[in-house]
């Protein structure tokens, strides 16, 4: 789908570096072991992809790197609770994806309580460019900013799902760990989610 291509590009140059790479379950057990350089490379690898994930929730680039930094405290303080049954990737993301619910909750009770100091940030995160035509990549930005705000305007419980499946190109099964939700819950989101996004994107989708 054409929302999907948003990070593909950029996780697909990750795999193909990482291939000779330590895992992250390797990684996060040298951690555990005591090897500080071990957490850097986690932080390395997963610093970008956390913000792009929690970006679409808090709508503001400066509250997802917070709610990131907090991620990966949690994780330095709390690395001897993972286990290897599971794979690191899920549990980082869970970690990730309960903090951004944290934030909204906060959100919703400042609102509440001083609704005189609500406001919009309208302001997208920019990904970096790859076309070397001013015009390609002015129309690819409108795109993309476009598939952003429609994404957005999901609701919470088919946004979270289809951003993980989509985007963060994580399996169903994998979804339903971090989300903890059914695995026919998840697939059911994902495309009543999508149907949502191909009814507002359709104009984009046919060019």
């Amino acid at each position: 789908m054409g929302f999907a291509l948003l990070d593909k590009r950029k996780i697909e140059t990750q795999k193909k570096a990482s291939q000779n790479a330590p895992t992250d379950e390797e990684l996060i057990n040298r951690f555990q072991q005591g090897d500080v350089y071990a957490f850097e490379q986690i932080v390395h690898r997963y610093k970008e992809p956390l913000v792009n994930f929690i970006y679409h929730f808090v709508g503001n680039r400066i509250d997802a790197e917070d709610v990131v930094q907090e991620t990966f405290l949690r994780v330095f303080k709390k690395k001897n609770l993972y286990r290897s049954v599971a794979k690191f990737s899920t549990w980082i993301y869970t970690i990730a994806s309960n903090l951004a619910k944290t934030e909204l909750r906060r959100r919703r009770r400042r609102r509440i309580l001083s609704l005189s100091q609500m406001g919009y940030e309208d302001k997208d995160y920019e990904l970096p460019d790859h076309f070397s035509s001013p015009d390609k990549a002015i129309e690819r930005k409108t795109k993309e900013q476009t598939i952003r705000k429609e994404i957005e305007a999901l609701p919470a419980k088919f946004k979270e799902v289809v951003v993980l499946r989509d985007i963060q190109e994580f399996s169903y099964e994998e979804i339903s760990q971090i989300l903890n939700i059914p695995l026919g819950t998840v697939k059911s989101r994902v495309n009543r989610g999508r149907l949502r996004l191909q009814k507002h994107l359709q104009h984009l989708l046919d060019k």
